[in-house]
């Protein structure tokens, strides 16, 4: 069949993105689904920082790629072999699949599944296989999803069935933003009840580690980002305390109002200096997250005496340490419950048409999340 898709054929382009366009919205070849598979017609998909690193560069990936992975729709076939899901199902893609089988995934580790790495590396889906195609060329898949497009087909294990009854906006973020922020609090740091929490970087990913650091009992939640319009939405959700990164003692005044540092800092900015502030707020005995993705050749220097004699720990968090058919459920329940508002979350709604635009705000700081509605 013939799908609209946006693919990438070239990454670092300049900016604008708007007068560059390194997204091209293309009618592509999709192939029917194999052995294990599902056709799905897209209805939402999130601009995220994964996609935009792959736009310009940051985060390598194999060309030509058709990108999006923070995707909602239904489904609409089955290859042989799916037994869990139903057409018209409606379906949330999470951006790793996961085999089941190796290592990581029997240790109940999905977001380290071996096989799942390896797709998403070479830019297939969990079979190996390609299903896009122009002109006779392979078009990548991005993260086993694709999810700039009118239609994809998808590993069953990146897919988990949600509540029909809740928008397609909405409920995407929970595919990626939600995961890896709120996992990331509740997963991967445990924090406990009553503690103090830094976010450092205010993106779809940064507030919904506040939201999760809210529900999880936080007592104190400081919200650090160099944009005034994502601290004012911060506090609106919850933060009780929020710093410009940009000034040049913020370090000095974190670590002061907080008696000498917070319990746990979240860095989900991706960059370097974002990490390092994050590990400097950090207290003696205290926890630093990162579920950032800076450029690969980039370095982070500590000295290693302070984990030593600090007791210090240094987390990294993908996906939010989530099991996506477990976590995904439960944090759509505390949504729907009013305990986790994501919705607040969504900056705008944009046409495929508008993508390009669209990741210049995003690069520009200005959006915690756009959302493409098909």
């Amino acid at each position: 069949m013939k799908t609209r898709a946006a693919v990438l054929y070239e990454m670092g382009l300049p900016r604008p993105y708007s007068e560059s366009k390194p997204l091209k919205i293309e009618e592509v070849d999709l192939d029917p689904p194999g052995r294990g598979e599902v056709l799905i017609q897209i209805k939402a998909v999130g601009l995220c920082h994964s996609d935009l690193s792959v736009i310009n560069g940051s985060r390598p990936r194999v060309m030509p790629m058709a990108l999006g992975h923070e995707a909602a729709g239904i489904v609409t076939s089955l290859g042989p072999g799916v037994a869990d899901l139903q057409v018209g199902d409606h379906v949330v893609c999470a951006f790793v699949p996961s085999c089941g089988h190796c290592a990581p995934c029997k240790e109940g580790r999905p977001a380290l599944c071996e096989p799942g790495a390896r797709a998403n590396n070479e830019g297939t889906l969990l079979s190996g296989d390609h299903r896009l195609h122009q002109h006779g060329q392979e078009i990548h898949h991005h993260l086993g999803v694709s999810g700039f497009a009118d239609y994809a087909v998808v590993d069953q294990h990146s897919l988990v069935k949600v509540d029909p009854s809740l928008p397609f906006d909405e409920v995407a973020v929970f595919g990626c933003a939600v995961m890896t922020g709120v996992g990331a609090v509740v997963n991967t740091a445990q924090i406990a009840p009553g503690t103090t929490v830094a976010i450092i970087g205010l993106g779809g990913v940064g507030l919904s580690a506040l939201l999760g650091a809210k529900v999880a009992g936080a007592a104190r939640i400081l919200a650090v980002d160099v944009n005034p319009d994502k601290l004012a939405i911060a506090k609106n959700l919850g933060a009780t305390e929020t710093f410009d990164s940009k000034e040049v003692d913020v370090i000095d005044r974190i670590r002061l109002a907080t008696n000498g540092g917070v319990d746990y800092a979240f860095e989900t900015a991706g960059v370097v200096a974002a990490l390092d502030v994050a590990y400097r707020i950090t207290r003696r005995g205290g926890t630093t997250v990162t579920s950032g993705l800076p450029h690969p050749n980039q370095q982070f220097a500590l000295s290693p005496v302070s984990l030593t004699a600090e007791e210090r720990t240094l987390k990294g968090s993908y996906i939010g340490s989530c099991v996506p058919s477990r976590d995904i459920p439960r944090y759509i329940s505390l949504y729907k419950l009013g305990k986790l508002p994501v919705n607040h979350l969504l900056t705008d709604r944009i046409s495929l048409e508008q993508i390009n635009e669209g990741f210049d705000r995003l690069d520009r700081g200005e959006a915690a999340r756009i959302v493409v509605m098909l």
